[in-house]
């Protein structure tokens, strides 16, 4: 796939307000500082479609991006410790859990972790979440120029086997990235393009 557009749509606190539509939707979420934006520029080849920022819980709107008029990108608000009031965080996870067990268009969450850390008990309960929620996602590795191969390719086995130990049977796609030298852009753009043909053949 190769983005040729994409543009803002709207931005909603609220679930019930996001708009209706019958093209395929996908969420990209992660820890606060996970990298996320920057994540959502490189992949849709703007500077600024998604605003980056040095202060974790930047995003805190459920925003709507339409890509090459033909599906709907959606970046949902950071998990984690962001530095916001409390009430304002459950306020977040609240909506947040609304949007996946309500959300109808949405089909394939993309999940991203910061590839240099071990793996949290923050990111494994999500994916418990979405797992036992019946919502496909799959894992989007991030910030990997930080790590030299080997590094990477070690933490990537660790997520593995940290998850088969547990209460998974089979793994999600998972992808590594950099938004800094665009590493994975091609992979992750190819599985949207697989995930939008299926949804149109009703796979």
């Amino acid at each position: 796939m190769k983005v040729n557009t994409a543009k803002f749509v709207i931005s909603n606190s609220k679930v019930e307000k996001c708009l209706h539509h019958d093209l395929p939707e996908y969420a990209f979420i992660g820890r606060s500082n996970v990298g996320k934006s920057s994540l959502i520029n490189m992949l849709t080849n703007h500077k600024n479609l998604a605003k980056t920022s040095g202060k974790p819980g930047k995003t805190q709107l459920i925003n709507h991006f339409i890509i090459n008029d033909s599906w709907y990108l959606v970046d949902l608000p950071g998990y984690g410790f962001a530095k916001v009031p409390k009430y304002q965080r459950n306020a977040f996870e609240k909506f947040i859990e609304e949007y996946f067990l309500t959300r109808k268009e949405l089909i394939c969450t993309f999940l991203l972790i910061d590839i240099r850390h071990k793996p949290q008990n923050i990111d494994l309960n999500f994916m418990e979440f979405l797992g036992s929620s019946g919502v496909p996602f799959s894992i989007v590795f991030t910030k990997a120029d930080k790590l030299k191969p080997l590094q990477t390719r070690k933490s990537l086995d660790f997520y593995k086997k940290t998850m088969l130990n547990g209460v998974w049977q089979e793994l999600p796609d998972m992808f590594i990235t950099s938004s800094e030298n665009a590493v994975g852009k091609q992979e992750l753009l190819d599985h949207l393009e697989k995930l939008n043909i299926n949804s149109k053949n009703g796979i």
